[in-house]
């Protein structure tokens, strides 16, 4: 199955690389594009599956944009989420008139936006955010928080479960100590980084057992990955 495509357009660097980083760790694929006249071509060569849109932007306004994009047939239908600043009740209004599908204020929870994110597009493709996560004989289902393999039930504390669901969704991709940290604890809350080698210990006796191929690789000098090579296993 593809990635769903997310278009961010955001003009705020920090603001960019930060969304990013989390809609790719949901298993997106994301581009992003910081002015309004640029992403305006864009849409014109190809659409993603949603776009995030800031509302103050250079070049064309995200709210202008978001209004012409209602009035052309090939992105009538397009998702919008609009990110602003501004927290009025009348600016909301004015925003979801215009036809954005939702309306994020800034400062905002990321895991909400996520929320959101998954919302929409279930709604408009079901497909694209699957809620079982499935690699050779294992399988995780996100919404019953329950894993098995090869048709056995694995029980894991709240903490692995997120790690593994965390490492599942990018295959083959490598994260650090720091990154897992933020992507399973938060940024809010302070661990120590030799914490992560404690869960993906346990995690790691949890899911192995006999002669089990291990799904988890260690990178040595640079973190964990889940085996892209295990599903073919």
């Amino acid at each position: 199955m593809p990635k769903p495509q997310v278009l961010v357009v955001e003009d705020e660097e920090p603001l960019a690389i930060l969304l990013r980083y989390n809609l790719e760790a949901e298993g997106f694929d994301v581009e992003t594009i910081a002015r309004g006249d640029e992403a305006e071509i864009r849409l014109r060569e190809r659409q993603p599956d949603l776009l995030l849109l800031d509302w103050m932007l250079p070049g064309l306004s995200g709210i202008e944009l978001c209004r012409r994009l209602r009035t052309r047939g090939e992105t009538a239908l397009l998702p919008i989420v609009m990110l602003t600043a501004r927290g009025e009740e009348d600016e909301r209004i004015r925003g979801l008139a215009t036809g954005a599908d939702d309306f994020v204020v800034k400062p905002f929870s990321v895991p909400e936006l996520m929320a959101r994110i998954k919302a929409i597009l279930r709604r408009v493709r079901p497909d694209a955010v699957s809620t079982v996560l499935k690699a050779g004989d294992l399988e995780l289902d996100r919404e019953t928080v329950r894993v098995r393999r090869g048709g056995r039930e694995i029980h894991l504390g709240p903490t692995e479960f997120r790690l593994l669901e965390f490492l599942m969704k990018s295959p083959g991709r490598v994260f650090s100590r720091e990154q897992l940290l933020d992507g399973v604890w938060g940024r809010d809350v302070y661990v120590d980084e030799r914490t992560v080698d404690v869960h993906v210990g346990r995690l790691r006796r949890a899911l192995n057992r006999g002669r089990a191929r291990d799904p988890i690789r260690t990178v040595r000098g640079a973190g964990y990955s889940f085996n892209e090579q295990f599903e073919r296993a």
